[in-house]
């Protein structure tokens, strides 16, 4: 059973420090992931190259989009203090100044912050954001005014047009036109960012252009990561495209060179290690779980991954350990695909009624999901539990409705079919009433026009017939299988491709007009088994009949 689920995701901590330093923590903010932007700007805050001024205004900047405007203010003042020349920081307490409402005294902080980077285009922009987040359309003028000031200081500069493709994207109701309209601002930006100072620019565009067209979206990310090889913010964004293009074998190298990056997260390593398992890299993935398993015993995700892996590496009873030892720990948030997963295992190791154990269990947490009633309907079947696995299918078809898919029908007839069959020695009215039940399911499929000329379908309908007969041929059995024979024998391939149905027939019909005393017809019939399955046995009986 092929399952695709999603996996929930805890960020850790940043493992250490690489030669960009504070500027990845930088990148993560302006590319709106203020998470991973803390931990990086606190683990690289006292490091050598760090630019101490800039990284308190973006810490500052986080805690003001927190909430938390009394750390902010402690920020921005570390920050002054850091470097009193420092444009940002004025822009910080301007920020907060405007937060209180006081808008007179954000405009002597944005006045300094001017004085002090009169040509730095980030720090000018910076001051329509705050503008802008305090309020777009109260201060709209400040907003103009300020982008002007932007836009003169540096002729083509980035900033200010990642700020407009914000400001849109911000917009009520984003239309995919206005989409367009901001994926096209941070395209410029991008063309624009000969310095490679702006990186976010290529991430805001591949996030708003993916829905569109997920390959410029990736194609954009690489020619980012071609200009900045060792930005962990290009390295995870292109992992995270093509792993939300599906392209997991594509993530899985990306996120391979994404973790020898320091600065990349703890839950990462977590990522990689399913992306290696989708990738069918099962012992690789299984090595770094229970590397990441060594330092905390109790990381129950990763528990999940080593008993799948071990499952798909067939080591069915370290497998089942590590199944049991998942389940068992406290911290562990069950998923229905743990309890399918643990089902096939029993399945594969005999373990049947344990296994319907799981499954049920499965369909408990999540009766929402109904594509669970089919597994545990199989999961019955397994077990030779038939009433049960027609009843759970029968629930799947019911809650499904109209869009029912004409197959998942056919699994019901077949199931209702199994159930008359078992119960034709030791209970003829429940045999019967299955099989009523299964006639009925098998003519619904039948009125599938896609359906309706198939072999299989039709065969199973004499089946449930004969059964529904006390497993005797009558004529509706001989006009069921005449129909299906009329089908077979439209296309000559059948003869090899559905020899078996062919055989069950030829034979059906030979045994029929034998007991009823027809030879001409046996003859027919009995003859016609022969020609597409030669044996001595066969041969020497149907001799016996011409005599």
């Amino acid at each position: 059973m092929k399952t695709k689920f999603l996996f929930s995701l805890f960020l850790g901590t940043a493992l250490g420090l690489s030669a960009q330093g504070f500027k990845d923590g930088v990148e993560y903010y302006r590319a709106d992931q203020p998470e991973e932007a803390l931990m990086i700007l606190t683990n690289t805050l006292n490091q050598p190259g760090t630019d101490q001024a800039t990284a308190y205004y973006y810490l500052g900047q986080i805690d003001l989009g927190n909430g938390n405007t009394a750390a902010a203010k402690a920020n921005f003042e570390k920050g002054l203090a850091a470097n009193p020349d420092n444009g940002y920081n004025y822009v910080g307490m301007g920020s907060l100044a405007l937060a209180a409402g006081n808008t007179s005294e954000a405009q002597n902080y944005f006045k300094e912050a001017k004085s002090k980077g009169k040509k730095n285009v980030d720090v000018l922009t910076e001051i329509a954001r705050a503008y802008f987040v305090a309020d777009p359309v109260k201060y709209a003028k400040e907003i103009d005014k300020a982008m002007a000031d932007a836009k003169k200081a540096g002729k083509n500069a980035p900033a200010p047009f990642i700020l407009e493709g914000d400001m849109i994207m911000a917009s009520d109701g984003v239309s995919s036109t206005k989409a367009g309209d901001a994926a096209g601002r941070y395209e410029m930006a991008a063309n624009f960012d000969t310095n490679n100072e702006h990186p976010e620019a290529y991430v805001k565009y591949a996030r708003t252009y993916f829905p569109v067209n997920a390959r410029y979206a990736i194609d954009k990310l690489q020619e980012l990561l071609n200009k900045q090889p060792n930005s962990a913010l290009a390295q995870r964004e292109l992992a995270e495209k093509y792993y939300e293009n599906n392209q997991l074998t594509r993530a899985a190298e990306e996120y391979g060179k994404y973790i020898q990056n320091p600065n990349h997260f703890k839950a990462d390593e977590q990522r990689y290690v399913g992306l290696l398992y989708f990738g069918k890299k099962y012992q690789e993935s299984y090595d770094l779980a229970g590397k990441l398993l060594a330092e905390d015993p109790t990381n129950f995700y990763m528990q999940r991954m080593q008993f799948y892996n071990l499952k798909a590496l067939e080591n069915n009873d370290q497998a089942l350990a590590a199944a049991e030892k998942l389940l068992a720990n406290p911290k562990t948030v069950a998923t229905p695909n743990d309890y399918t997963m643990y089902g096939e295992l029993l399945n594969d190791m005999g373990r049947d009624t344990l296994a319907v154990e799981m499954y049920q269990k499965a369909v408990e947490i999540a009766p929402e999901k109904l594509s669970l009633l089919k597994d545990l309907s199989s999961a019955y079947n397994q077990a030779k539990m038939y009433e049960k696995s027609a009843q759970a299918q029968q629930e799947f078809v019911d809650k499904t409705g109209a869009e029912v898919d004409p197959n998942d029908l056919f699994t019901l007839a077949r199931r209702y079919n199994t159930l008359a069959y078992v119960d034709l020695e030791t209970d003829s009215v429940a045999s019967r009433a299955a099989a009523d039940k299964g006639l009925e399911v098998i003519n619904q499929v039948l009125a599938n026009e896609n359906v309706k000329e198939n072999p299989l379908v039709l065969n199973t309908k004499s089946d449930i017939l004969r059964y529904r007969n006390g497993n005797k041929v009558n004529q509706e059995v001989i006009d069921a299988d005449m129909v299906t024979l009329g089908v077979l024998d439209s296309d000559p391939a059948n003869l090899e491709k559905r020899k078996s149905i062919y055989r069950s027939i030829y034979s059906r019909l030979g045994n029929y007009y034998l007991v009823n005393k027809d030879m001409e017809n046996a003859l027919l019939y009995f003859n016609k088994f022969y020609e597409i399955d030669p044996s001595p046995e066969l041969k020497a009986f149907i001799e016996g009949l011409a005599q």
